[in-house]
């Protein structure tokens, strides 16, 4: 499988898809200590985002959730890329300032939680 997309911010990596059908907000939805999703009723409330290469259609919520993605990221946390339908400044702007690969305009439902993928967000691909 090979899915191409937009990329918002450069990098490679690969591992284990984590996917979900909801939008994530990090500030409140996630704990940066830990990279686990705490979101009551969210389709991955208490799974790791940590490690994973992440991929859910958009975020939510507060910009500060931009910085919660960077502590994620200095406390080893974070997830090894981001692959969202339509990555919205929330995400995007932690990304950058995380250093995390991030693209968008991917079709989301080929892809599917334990896929092996891997992103090359320099040229804005995921194969799985």
């Amino acid at each position: 499988m090979k899915l191409e997309g937009r990329t918002i911010f450069p990098g490679q990596a690969q591992g284990f898809a984590l996917v979900s059908k909801m939008g994530i907000s990090f500030y409140g939805g996630v704990d940066p200590q830990t990279g686990v999703i705490t979101e009551a009723g969210h389709d991955l409330e208490g799974q790791t985002i940590a490690g994973k290469v992440l991929v859910y259609p958009r975020g939510k919520g507060s910009t500060v959730g931009s910085y919660v993605l960077y502590r994620l990221k200095k406390n080893n946390c974070a997830p090894l890329a981001i692959v969202n339908a339509e990555t919205e400044t929330i995400t995007a702007v932690g990304c950058i300032i995380a250093e995390i690969p991030c693209i968008d305009r991917v079709d989301l439902s080929q892809l599917h939680t334990g896929d092996r993928v891997s992103v090359d967000a320099d040229q804005g691909i995921l194969m799985g």
